[in-house]
């Protein structure tokens, strides 16, 4: 696929509308911009977490490749879907739900099992990694909202939520497999 862009200032956003994958104009605060905006925010902070990663990990190649699955997502929900709600237009959207569960599940066995919450804090891998989790979380409940109005991939969805499952598991592996998680202590009296 080649993608050539000419312009940048466009101009056509001044109104407060802006054009869909399909030419649609529709407000920016609009279901679908505000699922869009979440999705393309999860992708940029996705981009700070890859600078605490090394390059030599199979998690920079991972953190890539979802990168790039955030931007097919956003290529998938900038067009409305004609069919109704349970067709699920995202062809790739099996393969990504079951790279992201092997990818989770690839960390995880490294790691105990959790016996409290974990806060989104640590080495600034992690915090980063929790970071793009709630990121991520917001995306999928901005997907959510769309979805009540209008038809949205089943996939999507799916991958959203198992992204951040990963991410959580990232953000323990970049504190040495949770051994350095910062956990929560309900009423802590060092406050």
């Amino acid at each position: 696929m080649s993608i050539r862009i000419d312009r940048i200032v466009t101009r056509g956003g001044d109104g407060g509308q802006t054009a869909l994958g399909d030419g649609t104009r529709v407000d920016k605060s609009c279901a679908r911009i505000e699922a869009l905006g979440a999705v393309d925010e999860a992708n940029a902070t996705i981009g700070v977490l890859r600078l605490h990663v090394p390059a030599s990990s199979p998690d920079a190649a991972c953190l890539a490749r979802i990168q790039s699955l955030l931007f097919d997502i956003g290529g998938i929900l900038c067009v409305p879907e004609s069919g109704p709600a349970d067709t699920d237009n995202f062809r790739g959207g099996d393969a990504a739900v079951a790279f992201l569960e092997q990818a989770t599940e690839r960390l995880r066995a490294c790691q105990a099992p959790l016996r409290s919450f974990v806060l989104p804090a640590g080495s600034p891998g992690a915090a980063h990694a929790h970071l793009a989790r709630t990121v991520a979380r917001r995306a999928e409940r901005q997907v959510v909202t769309l979805r009540h109005a209008e038809p949205v991939s089943a996939s999507v969805l799916r991958c959203l939520n198992r992204l951040s499952d990963y991410l959580f598991v990232l953000a323990r592996h970049l504190n040495n497999d949770g051994q350095d998680d910062v956990l929560w202590h309900p009423g802590s009296p060092d406050i």
